[in-house]
């Protein structure tokens, strides 16, 4: 697994998820059917900031050895985050009519998940 390919693609999804949440709250709620209020445009405003940290980490990190013992907070971070949304949209996936963006969604935080999930728990990159 080329962890450098790995952090840099998942620092331009997680930039332009969080940039998009950042930018345009209101539209994204609306785009999902849920009220635009003030609490959940703020709430949404401040999830794309945490992805667009996310995204700089992973953006600074990418030129790091990764898996292992090496940047392992790196790699255990990403993991969890990916692993965690990719349950949280596939729960919602078998048990409601979704739009379609969940679908594509829960298939890139899977892979996603998955990448990370092998520099976690895979070999270090000396066996690699």
């Amino acid at each position: 697994m080329n962890s450098r390919l790995l952090l840099s693609a998942s620092a331009a999804f997680l930039a332009l998820t969080g940039g998009v949440a950042f930018i345009l709250p209101q539209e994204l709620l609306a785009h999902f059917g849920a009220a635009p209020t003030e609490a959940a445009v703020v709430f949404v405003e401040m999830m794309g900031g945490v992805y667009i940290g996310f995204a700089m980490l992973n953006w600074m990190a990418r030129g790091n050895p990764i898996g292992g013992i090496y940047s392992r907070p790196v790699a255990v971070g990403n993991f969890t985050h990916f692993f965690a949304v990719a349950i949280v949209l596939l729960k919602q996936l078998m048990v409601t009519a979704y739009p379609a963006e969940w679908g594509i969604g829960a298939a890139l935080y899977s892979v996603f998940a998955a990448g990370y999930g092998f520099l976690v728990f895979g070999p270090g990159p000396a066996d690699r």
